[in-house]
């Protein structure tokens, strides 16, 4: 049964190989912001014969095409999430790596608000806050 990533695959044309099934099925059911490595563990969970360099390839493909949305949360690593039919931005917790997703309409209102000020349109932006627990200081 196809996957919503495998489906928009589909529909730009990309080939789809057993093994970028694999990853495309992972990459679905995952409520995470899995970076590569993560990625191939549990691909390979279910397909040994998937490396590291197929997961590499197919998550540079699928960023590519529009399908993922690759982010750096000053991690070092590369994390990874299907590209959001809506916008949100992200809350990542700095003792654990843990990426939280929320909507705020008062912060989407205040960046339109800014850029206006200053003479421009917003079009689009990327918010990511970090934190640490307030029970863990």
């Amino acid at each position: 049964m196809p996957n919503r990533i495998e489906n928009a695959c589909i529909e730009r044309g990309l080939r789809m190989t057993d093994q970028r099934r694999v990853i495309a099925r992972v990459l679905s059911m995952s409520n995470d912001h899995p970076d590569v490595e993560e990625l191939h563990r549990r691909a390979a969970a279910i397909d040994k014969g998937i490396s590291i360099a197929t997961v590499y390839r197919t998550v540079r493909l699928l960023e590519e095409a529009g399908i993922l949305e690759r982010h750096d949360f000053r991690d070092g690593r590369s994390r990874y999430e299907e590209t959001p039919d809506g916008h949100h931005d992200h809350l990542i917790d700095m003792k654990t790596g843990k990426v939280l997703e929320f909507i705020d309409p008062e912060i989407e209102r205040l960046q339109e608000e800014i850029a206006r000020r200053m003479g421009y349109r917003l079009v689009d932006h990327r918010l990511e806050l970090y934190g640490v627990p307030l029970d863990g200081d």
